[in-house]
């Protein structure tokens, strides 16, 4: 049987003491519905991945000792950072969760011309709590230690133009075939949204260096273009 992976940001080794509260306490009590002397794995990306048995259960949380830790082998990073244009509910969260399985380090939603959604201050606040816990659920399902991590939301332009020079790629169907050439030591990845990338906004693209790269023929989806992208990506350069 498999065992379950819970991410959890406590200081992790061997003979320590650790307590889930919250949804990683709901999700094994209630979901799982685990009882004492049962094991699961717990993980951050400081301390590694460690074999945990549960030794005491109550309504306020999950009491866990740890043994060994697990011989898995550190993960490496090609580390890639998606500025995404902001999407709708399930595309988003989809582009979130395949983006970590693949080995995304970095998210940052955008908020484009195109774009059809609008986020005030706090709703935005709580959309990158939810994105955050997409990327963790991810991170537990495809057993990596390394949890990317979800910015709050921002203008393209100012996203573009905080990115080094030579190291991003704009996604467009009018640029030059894959990816090619050295491999940066940082990849910053723009991706619009439903309605795709203005000219003026591939025009700052432009002028701040980005290079303009078309996966194949076809149009893709906002939330199907990461995962093109970053499998072209772990090809070209990463672990694949």
């Amino acid at each position: 049987m498999r065992l379950s992976r819970l991410y959890t940001p406590e200081a992790l080794r061997a003979g320590a003491e650790v307590r889930l509260q919250d949804d990683a306490a709901h999700y094994l009590g209630k979901v799982l519905r685990v009882k004492v002397g049962y094991q699961v794995l717990l993980f951050n990306e400081s301390d590694g991945e460690y074999l945990a048995d549960i030794h005491s259960i109550d309504k306020r949380g999950i009491d866990l000792k740890l043994a060994q830790s697990s011989s898995r082998t550190p993960e490496t990073l090609l580390p890639v950072h998606i500025g995404l244009g902001l999407s709708r509910g399930e595309r988003m969260d989809y582009a979130v969760q395949k983006a970590t399985e693949l080995g995304v380090t970095e998210i940052t939603p955008l908020f484009t011309e195109h774009s059809e959604v609008k986020l005030k201050e706090d709703r935005a606040d709580k959309r990158t709590t939810h994105w955050q816990k997409v990327a963790i659920s991810a991170s537990e399902q495809s057993g990596r230690c390394t949890v990317p991590s979800i910015h709050s939301p921002m203008n393209l332009s100012d996203w573009v133009k905080s990115v080094p020079q030579g190291q991003g790629f704009m996604l467009d169907h009018t640029g030059m075939a894959g990816f090619s050439g050295e491999r940066p030591d940082h990849i910053f990845l723009l991706i619009g949204p439903e309605g795709g990338i203005s000219d003026a906004e591939k025009g700052l693209t432009s002028e701040t260096g980005f290079k303009t790269v078309r996966l194949g023929p076809r149009v893709l989806r906002t939330e199907t273009a990461p995962v093109v992208a970053l499998t072209a990506l772990q090809l070209q350069w990463g672990d694949f």
